[in-house]
């Protein structure tokens, strides 16, 4: 049973396609899945890891607090996906334009049926493309935060997609090692491990999953 999105707490979401089908077929749909993202998840979530795969993926994030989410611009189309405007969060009483906050929950099921909207239309498809709404996990931070990120970078060579961590690119796991802009809470993830070298060795070891059984999916 999938728990409720709450501000302020951590999750593992992830989703697989429908009947095991692939989600992604072209670098085009993984680079439009990270636009969409970007779009309508970051104004609502901070975000430590995440992995695309062909047919699933898994992301780890922290829903921001209420205070820390900006108002939605009413003047921007809804149906222009890529060209939302946000708001700082100190609301202008003054401006009517800025009314509304995103709901967590709500902002996650816009992206989804965005991106499956999207690849529907691109490859001529009807129907459900994930299998689920979408699903998650609570995770409690400090006690499992390191396993999940490990576990979201470890994806690819664990389904066989990578001999190697460093050969799959859709994942987060150099762009925390780069100095690179990002969206990504980089200098959390490195501290969570203990620095940048704790964190190449973990990964570069085969994890122990036992501890994290009830937080991912298998």
């Amino acid at each position: 049973m999938n728990v409720p999105i709450t501000y302020g707490k951590y999750y593992h979401i992830y989703n697989r396609g429908n009947n095991g089908d692939n989600i992604f077929i072209n670098d085009e749909d993984y680079l439009h899945f990270l636009d969409l993202y970007s779009v309508y998840i970051d104004s609502i979530a901070y975000t430590f890891a995440w992995c695309l795969m062909k047919n699933h993926f898994h992301i780890l994030v922290r829903i921001k607090n209420e205070d820390e989410i900006g108002y939605l611009d009413n003047r921007t189309s809804k149906s222009n996906n890529l060209h939302l405007k946000w708001k700082t969060t100190i609301r202008d009483l003054g401006d009517s334009n800025f009314i509304n906050k995103p709901l967590p929950f709500r902002q996650f099921q816009h992206f989804f049926n965005a991106y499956a909207k999207y690849f529907n239309k691109r490859n001529e498809r009807t129907g459900s493309l994930f299998e689920n709404s979408f699903d998650r996990k609570f995770v409690n931070h400090k006690k499992y935060f390191q396993n999940i990120v490990t576990y979201i970078h470890q994806n690819p060579v664990k389904h066989g997609f990578a001999e190697h961590i460093l050969e799959y690119p859709w994942t987060s796991y150099l762009t925390v090692l780069s100095f690179e802009p990002t969206n990504i809470k980089r200098d959390e993830v490195l501290f969570s491990f203990g620095g940048i070298d704790n964190y190449i060795k973990l990964h570069n070891k085969n994890q122990n999953n036992s501890s994290i059984e009830h937080l991912i999916m298998e």
